[in-house]
């Protein structure tokens, strides 16, 4: 994944390029809007950007603004020592699709630039296992000819457990990639939805298996 990050404060700059390179990401710095304005421009590639609001010359918001004006669906996550509800809305309603205000911790970071990445991949029209399958643009969930009804977030999970198939995913994976910003979920309502489209994917040829401590599993049935 390359990352984008715009910072000013070169000693947080350096912190951040090493956390987010700790983690696998190809990270590029920049210490002021112009430099970062004239990089978006030329489509560095960037899936990611962390972006300072309190830049000098052009601030964060301007790059924003800039950016989304040229089309650009890049995920932005916009970094803030202000913690006034104006900056953020501001931040938000230039384009912006997540915040963070400083102090933070890199954990969190970590898992948010993750998810705008996640968020910002190109989806498939159908996910299928077994005689389940998913109809992304339609919105429809089939078993073999049945159609099922789920409910926005019974779909959400079960969208997120189809496209990890056969690997071992965790209730707070599952509640970071589907939820909107500023939304709220628990882990035992995540059980919930589990729970409800076992039942409703009876029939499909697959199971959500648990696996103890881990998560969950989709895996055609045995």
């Amino acid at each position: 994944m390359h990352v984008l990050v715009v910072e000013d404060d070169t000693v947080l700059a350096d912190g951040l390029s090493r956390v987010l390179g700790g983690h696998g990401m190809a990270v590029e710095v920049v210490g002021n809007g112009a430099q970062a304005d004239q990089l978006l421009q030329r489509a560095v590639g960037a899936e990611v950007v962390v972006l300072d609001i309190g830049l000098p010359g052009i601030d964060g918001f301007e790059v924003v603004r800039r950016l989304r004006a040229r089309g650009s669906a890049v995920p932005v996550l916009l970094l803030t020592a202000r913690d006034a509800i104006e900056d953020r809305v501001r931040g938000l309603e230039q384009g912006a699709d997540d915040y963070l205000v400083k102090p933070f911790a890199t954990a969190e970071l970590v898992a948010r630039v993750k998810a705008l990445a996640r968020r910002n991949t190109p989806k498939p029209a159908t996910l299928a296992l077994g005689d389940l399958a998913l109809d992304l643009a339609a919105k429809r969930a089939r078993v073999g000819d049945k159609v099922i009804e789920l409910s926005v977030r019974e779909w959400a999970v079960l969208e997120y457990l189809l496209q990890h198939a056969a690997r071992v995913v965790s209730k707070q994976q599952i509640i970071d990639a589907i939820l909107p910003w500023g939304d709220d979920l628990t882990l035992n309502a995540v059980e919930v939805y589990v729970s409800r489209l076992r039942l409703k994917i009876a029939d499909a040829g697959v199971s959500i298996r648990t696996i103890r401590g881990f998560g969950y599993m989709l895996e055609p049935a045995a």
